[in-house]
C-alpha cells in the first residue's frame, strides 16, 4: 500500500471517528455523501437484490443501512474502529441487516392476536395509558418543533419515513432528511434513557 493510500485511509478513518465519537453532524453528512455510491454498489451485488427491490427503493435501503450503522456505533464507547477496512465491514453488515430484516418483515404472516374477551377492555385501557405516558415524555424531551412533528408521525401515527414522505410531501425534502431528524430524536432519547426508565416505573 502506498503512502498516499495510507494517508487517505487515515483521513477517512478520522472522519468516521469525528462523526461517531464526537457525534459531529457535518462529518456524518460528509460520510453519507462520500460512501453512498459504495453502499449502492454493495446493494446491487446483494444476492437478494431482486427480491429486495420489490419492497423498498435502493435509496431507502442505503438510508436504512446508514441509520443502522449510526444507531449501533455513534457515541458508543465500546466500539472503536482501528482500520478503515473494519469500518467498511461494519457498514456493509449494517446494509445487509437492513435488507434481510425488510425481507423478513414482508415474508412474515400478518397475524393479529386478540386478547381474551374478559381482558379486552382492561388491556386496551392499559395500553392506551402507557402510550399516552410515553408520548408525553417524548414531547417533554423534544424542544424542536420539527423533531416533535417527526416523532408524532413515527410513534403516534406509526408511519415509516418513506410513508411520511408519501403522505406529507410538502413537509420534507427527501427521506434522508426524515432519517436525520429520526436519528436526532433517538440520540436525545438514548441520552435521557435513565429519566425515561424512572418515569415509566413510577
Amino acid at each position: 500500500m502506498s503512502r498516499d493510500t495510507q494517508n487517505d485511509d487515515q483521513d477517512c478513518l478520522e472522519l468516521f471517528h469525528r462523526a461517531l465519537e464526537q457525534c459531529d453532524e457535518l462529518a456524518w453528512e460528509c460520510i453519507q455523501q462520500r460512501y453512498r455510491s459504495i453502499m449502492l454498489h454493495w446493494l446491487r451485488r446483494h444476492p437478494q437484490k431482486k427480491m429486495a427491490n420489490r419492497f423498498e427503493s435502493e435509496e431507502n435501503y442505503v438510508a436504512l443501512g446508514f441509520e443502522r450503522f449510526w444507531q449501533a456505533t455513534a457515541c458508543n464507547r465500546h466500539i472503536r474502529f482501528n482500520t478503515l477496512a473494519a469500518v467498511m465491514d461494519y457498514l456493509r453488515a449494517s446494509l445487509n441487516s437492513a435488507v434481510l430484516d425488510t425481507l423478513r418483515t414482508y415474508a412474515r404472516p400478518h397475524l393479529v392476536h386478540l386478547p381474551y374477551d374478559g381482558d379486552a377492555h382492561k388491556l386496551s385501557r392499559e395500553d392506551q395509558d402507557d402510550q399516552h405516558k410515553v408520548w408525553e415524555m417524548i414531547q417533554d424531551l423534544l424542544t424542536n418543533e420539527r423533531e416533535r412533528r417527526v416523532a408524532y408521525l413515527l410513534y403516534h401515527c406509526g408511519l415509516k419515513p418513506r410513508q411520511m414522505l408519501h403522505y406529507c410531501p410538502q413537509e420534507f425534502n427527501d427521506v434522508h432528511e426524515i432519517y436525520r431528524i429520526q436519528r436526532n430524536i433517538l440520540e436525545r432519547l438514548v441520552r435521557n434513557a435513565d429519566i425515561i426508565h424512572w418515569r415509566l416505573s413510577t
